[in-house]
């Protein structure tokens, strides 16, 4: 029998609105949960548990006075500490933001609040939401990393603090630590979810992702967050949020999958996870062909010049302003990022819609890409997060990508990740429902 703490959002949310639990009850055994393994895993910066009961109490009276219910209406959601709480501190995961506590909201928390959601608490980041670990260990295995940048996020929902979590993604922040820690992921279109009241580091980069259970999970947090910001330049205009019917709905036909191991597969892919994709490929015959994209080595290059240009930008003033308070790591690649000529920002801006035309052809003729989430599964050790190799072209690109926790590898979790076409979310998060289906099937 699933223990409450481990129920999937959905289902929490289904049998809050019924009563058959209660949202109090529901809070109760997460907190038991974070007490029995927070002190293992840390994937919390704040949390006020006497907060969270009072608003789940609240919630179970809105509930049996027969009040409107929205839906995420008693669910427990924690969020990454980049982003803005009006009740809780957000510190960035850097010594330069302690005890920073903002006036308001971020746009994505408030509409997590209008759904009915609970925030519980902020969650680990690493620093500056960059490449220096912060204290999080794996929930699979202590000795592993969960991943970065987003790893109190994906280690507490994999250890059952919650059902729901906000991550962020300017290269592989949301999609690597999900494969690490054996849940679903999602990093949607770029300007999907609005980023206002985060921690900008990239602004043609940086993008809001939803960590749950199931595919379905992905689809519900994603309708609460996508209304179009007009406080954010990168929201566009979008019709009534539709994600969780299209992705509940069946597939017309069987996908068709692209499988791309991309440029970097030879030399910094795992061999254990190139025989994992092996097997998974196999299984699923005539549903595959595997192709080659060329452009994609271009695309992870001028990635990195993005990347770097606009962390300089961001972050160069604090590292002026501060630089004791920064750690070396992030210190030698701002400094690095000085290298980076006028010239080739500007190309590797202007390459991005060249790039995406590639993929664009290349998704006429199927119905999603399939390619790693990660190099390997979890490395060993906590001074790096791991590569993210795998992610950064398809954040460049601005598409779509969800991972399921399909694989595993020497007892540690393996995701695979499907992209999709920029603003069709709901018919990828429909696809890998259908492939969680097609490998759950395998396994039965």
């Amino acid at each position: 029998m699933t223990a409450l703490c481990d129920l999937a959002a959905t289902e929490a949310a289904a049998h809050i609105a019924t009563g058959e639990i209660g949202a109090e009850e529901l809070m109760r055994a997460c907190l038991a949960r974070i007490a029995e393994r927070e002190g293992e895993v840390q994937a919390f910066t704040f949390i006020d548990a006497d907060r969270a009961l009072v608003e789940a109490r609240r919630a179970d009276a809105v509930r049996r006075e027969g009040k409107g219910v929205g839906p995420l209406h008693g669910v427990p959601v924690a969020i990454k500490d980049i982003i803005d709480t009006a009740d809780m501190p957000t510190e960035h995961g850097s010594p330069v933001f302690a005890g920073r506590r903002p006036a308001k909201d971020a746009q994505c928390v408030t509409a997590l609040r209008d759904a009915g959601a609970i925030i519980l608490g902020k969650t680990v980041t690493t620093e500056l939401a960059t490449l220096t670990p912060g204290k999080t260990r794996n929930p699979h295995n202590p000795r592993h990393t969960p991943g970065g940048s987003s790893s109190g996020s994906a280690a507490g929902l994999a250890a059952g603090f919650f059902p729901l979590a906000l991550a962020t993604q300017t290269g592989g922040s949301v999609i690597r630590p999900a494969s690490f820690c054996g849940i679903c992921g999602i990093k949607p279109t770029f300007g999907l979810i609005s980023r206002s009241g985060v921690l900008l580091q990239s602004h043609t980069l940086d993008t809001i992702g939803v960590y749950g259970r199931s595919v379905e999970d992905l689809a519900l947090a994603v309708d609460a967050l996508s209304a179009q910001d007009a406080s954010d330049p990168v929201s566009y205009p979008r019709s009534r949020p539709d994600h969780r019917p299209i992705t509940m709905s069946d597939v017309p036909v069987p996908p068709l999958f692209a499988y791309v191991k991309t440029p970097a597969w030879e030399e910094h892919g795992d061999k254990r996870m190139h025989a994992a994709f092996a097997e998974l490929v196999e299984a699923l015959g005539k549903q595959v062909e595997e192709i080659p994209i060329a452009s994609l080595e271009r695309a992870t290059a001028w990635a990195r010049i993005v990347q770097g240009a606009e962390n300089l930008a961001y972050y160069g003033p604090l590292l002026e302003q501060a630089p004791a308070k920064i750690s070396k790591g992030l210190t030698d690649r701002l400094n690095a990022a000085r290298s980076i000529d006028a010239l080739s920002y500007i190309g590797a801006i202007r390459g991005r819609e060249t790039a995406y035309a590639v993929i664009e052809e290349v998704l006429t003729n199927y119905t999603a890409i399939l390619t790693p989430a990660a190099a390997g599964p979890a490395p060993e050790g906590l001074g790096s997060t791991g590569n993210p190799v795998f992610n950064a072209p398809w954040t460049y690109l601005g598409v779509p990508c969800v991972t399921l926790p399909l694989l595993e590898v020497d007892g540690m979790p393996l995701g695979v990740q499907l992209v999709g076409l920029r603003r069709d979310d709901g018919r990828l998060l429909r696809t890998a429902r259908w492939l969680e289906g097609f490998v759950r099937a395998l396994d039965s």
